[in-house]
């Protein structure tokens, strides 16, 4: 009689983790996208992601043509960069407490409407402080569906062995988003009309938000309310010292995005050839995609802080030539091995931080690290957009070199603070710890 109950409770309770369970040997692709109900929030989900690749180019792109300054563009698009960093984390405690729908809806709807509003007034030559006035609200409500997914997948996938899988196909799907958004910006602001860009992020962020806000099935369990259960729950990923370290190097690797993108779009203005600005960029983002299916197919013997140190360490090194870059094959070039570096460090990081922060922070935790990427985009536009306009055209390729070589000492001076200790806490599941990955 009992070994007919158990089979029978064990298909009740985790329905979820059957097919998982039966292919643990070999956790692919392939197997995670088969997992029930997966396309349902992948599919709204790239499209609500999207803009966010879209929407600090497109800005620069559409200021820079109504003001004719890279120093202005890139202060507006540091402003709206620097808001969502300090907005984020708050977006992912208030997803993690009340609900991913809850924050979703009011802020889709906030950002089409301040997106919009600010394309408005560039069009109209209003004055500096009332782009930056619009772009503050752009920036503070771009909705967290990243970081969103990340836990969806989390809940999805408890305890089964494709959660490393998950972890470098979220980071793919990031990277793919800055294949085709940069592209997507500079098409519509150069062949269509400098305000395009703009509209069409905020129209993919009202969209796309609003259907995955739909997908209530897969949607995290809201955590409870009271008790000491929900204290630890709702502690804040930020006191984790690791998880501050690990904000760093992403800091670094936004000084690359924004960076690349200011650089890029002058060096490729200068030579009269503002069309391969997208072309240059695709380049080096997909060597960052494609880096990061080898990194989810590989089985790592490599501790992955050890891993983390190794792969920042090229990023930094491969960063530093850009500034030397004379012509558009040395610079497409270039740009490629930045791109193959950049996947190994993100994904690695989402992986350590998986393994430091308490379950009840985990959207929070995400958001942070997305919101450090956000902050260092912010930093290097505002930087790249004042070296382009005071010193040469590609001067803005030294703000990624001096982003990732300070990260980089950072990193290597507390590294100690990367290993999790065991102590006796509740440590999160959720998409992290690596495991060996095959592609199907």
């Amino acid at each position: 009689m009992a070994s007919t109950v158990a089979p029978a409770q064990k298909g009740k309770n985790a329905p979820e983790e059957a097919p998982d369970q039966a292919s643990a040997s070999r956790p692919g692709y392939g197997q995670l996208l088969r997992t029930r109900g997966a396309w349902t929030f992948l599919l709204p989900g790239f499209a609500a992601r999207q803009p966010f690749a879209m929407l600090t180019l497109s800005i620069v792109l559409l200021v820079q043509h109504t003001t004719g300054s890279y120093g202005a563009a890139g202060a507006v698009a540091a402003a709206t960069g620097v808001s969502m960093a300090l907005f984020a984390p708050y977006s992912g405690r208030l997803a993690d407490r009340y609900g991913q729908r809850a924050v979703l809806v009011p802020g889709v709807l906030v950002h089409a409407l301040s997106g919009l509003t600010l394309t408005a007034l560039a069009l109209t030559h209003a004055p500096l402080w009332l782009l930056f006035a619009a772009a503050v609200p752009t920036g503070a409500s771009v909705p967290q569906v990243g970081p969103m997914v990340r836990a969806r997948w989390g809940v999805k996938l408890k305890g089964s062995p494709l959660l490393g899988t998950a972890a470098a196909f979220e980071s793919v799907t990031d990277e793919l988003t800055f294949v085709l958004g940069p592209l997507l910006a500079t098409a519509l602001c150069t062949a269509v009309d400098p305000a395009a860009g703009l509209v069409a992020e905020a129209s993919l962020t009202l969209v796309g938000g609003l259907l995955f806000a739909a997908q209530r099935s897969t949607q995290p369990p809201v955590g409870p309310v009271g008790g000491e259960h929900a204290r630890v729950q709702h502690a804040s990923a930020l006191r984790v010292p690791g998880v501050r370290v690990l904000i760093v190097t992403f800091v670094g690797i936004g000084s690359v995005f924004g960076g690349m993108q200011v650089a890029l779009a002058a060096f490729t203005e200068s030579i009269g050839e503002p069309g391969m600005n997208g072309v240059l960029y695709g380049i080096f983002a997909a060597g960052n995609m494609l880096s990061g299916l080898v990194c989810g197919a590989v089985a790592w013997k490599l501790a992955p802080q050890h891993r983390l140190l190794v792969g920042y360490t090229a990023l930094a090194l491969t960063a530093s030539g850009l500034w030397a870059a004379e012509s558009v094959p040395m610079l497409a070039g270039l740009g490629l091995l930045v791109g193959v570096s950049i996947a190994p460090a993100l994904i690695t990081g989402y992986t350590l931080v998986e393994g430091l922060v308490p379950a009840g922070a985990r959207t929070e935790a995400f958001t942070w690290l997305t919101g450090a990427v956000a902050l260092g985009q912010a930093a290097a536009v505002t930087v790249a957009g004042q070296l382009e306009d005071r010193l040469w055209d590609g001067a803005g390729f030294l703000v990624p070199m001096g982003g990732t070589v300070l990260a980089l000492v950072t990193l290597v001076a507390l590294r100690s603070r990367l290993t999790a200790r065991p102590v006796g806490r509740t440590v999160a599941r959720g998409i992290g710890h690596r495991t060996p990955a095959t592609v199907d």
